[in-house]
């Protein structure tokens, strides 16, 4: 059952010319404040608030999803609005902020992930110019196995080739969500990938070029042949493996790193 901790409302009034970020989050007190830090800096920069002509209208909708730690709080501290959930699902989770944000422009940003004011002028840019949605290239902060920097680079080649979104950081408008329902909750993972389709449906899809960095934390915790071996778990099961947690402890068995990663 989901809960929230904002003042009840029937339904909320969406704000024109506002900036919602969504951050979906669990078990992230180490990541989040650098996360909400760039997001604020990123909304407050001068050279973007003259470019994308919004001002400081923005608002920061944390989505805690379960959380057995400090979550909540560090997001309440930094100035987020909390909504809790508890369903243990990234879609479901950034759903869920998406209902609850007032702003007519979403941007999902993992609670791992720092943005900065390109990416802010980037995503005006494009819904101004009639873009349905997008997403950004996304690149790894901090240090990663030799394997791995030739297996994400391999994959980002492809991935972004297709033009898909990745999780990291999708934005949109709150009209273009709402006409393909917002992320699809029968599916645990690549539910970014189906999102991404679905606004191609709508209109034209970018990609900015500047990259949002992300944690490589999975790929220093597990090794390649656990993450190898899931992944070609999944692809063999096909897209019955996306629609259970089942098999996909990669991604939700929660283990994180116990120091968190400078800002870059």
């Amino acid at each position: 059952m989901e809960t929230h901790q904002m003042q009840p409302t029937a339904a909320v009034a969406t704000v024109q010319s506002m900036l919602s970020f969504v951050i979906p989050a669990y078990n992230e007190e180490l990541e989040l404040p650098s996360t909400i830090a760039s997001i604020r800096a990123a909304a407050q920069d001068r050279s973007a608030r003259g470019r994308i002509g919004r001002g400081e209208q923005y608002e920061i909708v944390v989505v805690d999803d379960a959380s057995t730690d400090a979550t909540a709080r560090v997001a309440q501290e930094a100035g987020a609005k909390v909504v809790s959930i508890n369903r243990r699902q990234i879609a479901a989770a950034r759903n869920a902020g998406a209902r609850h944000a007032q702003g007519d422009t979403l941007l999902f940003v993992d609670a791992d992930t720092r943005i900065n004011e390109k990416h802010l002028i980037g995503v005006v840019a494009a819904l101004d110019a009639g873009y349905a949605g997008g997403g950004a290239h996304v690149v790894v902060g901090g240090t990663i196995p030799r394997w791995a920097q030739i297996v994400v680079k391999a994959f980002s080649v492809v991935y972004f080739g297709l033009r898909f979104g990745a999780g990291a950081f999708l934005f949109t408008t709150r009209k273009n969500f709402d006409a393909i329902g917002g992320f699809d909750e029968k599916l645990f993972i690549g539910e970014e990938v189906y999102f991404s389709m679905a606004l191609r449906k709508v209109g034209r899809f970018r990609v900015l070029r500047e990259p949002v960095v992300t944690s490589g934390r999975k790929l220093r915790m597990y090794s390649a042949r656990e993450i190898l071996g899931n992944s070609l778990s999944v692809i063999l099961r096909g897209p019955r493996a996306a629609r259970s947690r089942e098999g996909l402890h990669i991604w939700y068995d929660g283990k994180r790193e116990t120091r968190s990663r400078p800002t870059p």
